[in-house]
């Protein structure tokens, strides 16, 4: 199987340019999909930390950086949206948000924000013992005992992965579009309108500037403080 992709059909989210070059590389198994961007293309073509795979693996090496909380050693490891990266001998610390037009961004963040990560609930089920298992957006399972519905957004620590925060998915609250003709806009639910049948209910939010309509598969529940406005 082939370890590069190329350029020209990388997922739209991915923050590299296109007719550069021909190939890049290609994302190795794990969370966020085909979505995810690997992790060399962060520290090579967005932030210039590194100039090759070699030096990449080095610094993996070194146990110097980590993906919400956890030392990474695989530099094809997918990143993905609102994971947390995090140089702690530079004191630099992001997450990733999307810019208008979809492209997953490093937002910079301070440290005690780089404790925990933000979630969306995309299924829930019940397990052995009568818990319920919450599955996140990005793979990660959660063991609860309090109600939780699909489509509501978590804050998870990354040390102990106990849920911090709640928000649930309703009108009035505050959420980003993460795909789609609006993805990168930031506004409050303004309607939930439900379809009948197979198809996705459409969501209403408005912004400062503007209402639109899109899927709520494209809606993420956020809070304030996850918008790149921490300072």
């Amino acid at each position: 199987m082939s370890k590069h992709q190329k350029r020209l059909s990388v997922p739209k989210s991915w923050p590299v340019e296109r007719k550069t070059e021909t190939f890049t590389v290609k994302a190795g198994a794990g969370p966020h999909g085909e979505a995810g961007v690997p992790l060399v293309v962060l520290l090579r073509d967005v932030l210039g930390y590194v100039d090759s795979k070699k030096e990449a693996r080095y610094a993996l090496s070194e146990d110097s950086i980590l993906v919400n909380g956890d030392a990474i050693n695989d530099e094809q490891r997918p990143i993905g949206m609102f994971d947390i990266v995090a140089f702690p001998d530079l004191e630099e610390y992001y997450r990733i948000f999307p810019d208008e037009g979809g492209r997953l961004a490093l937002t910079p963040i301070d440290a005690d924000a780089a404790d925990s990560r933000l979630g969306k609930i995309e299924n829930k089920q019940q397990v052995t013992g009568g818990d319920t298992q919450l599955t996140l957006h990005d793979g990660t399972n959660v063991i609860v005992d309090d109600e939780y519905s699909a489509k509501d957004s978590l804050v998870i620590d990354n040390d102990d992965k106990s849920i911090v925060a709640h928000f649930p998915y309703e009108e009035g609250e505050l959420v980003t579009a993460v795909r789609g003709n609006h993805a990168g806009k930031i506004g409050t639910i303004e309607n939930i309108e439900v379809t009948r049948g197979s198809g996705s209910n459409i969501v209403t939010v408005e912004t400062d500037d503007e209402l639109f309509e899109t899927v709520e598969e494209y809606v993420f529940v956020i809070d304030e403080k996850f918008t790149g406005d921490d300072e």
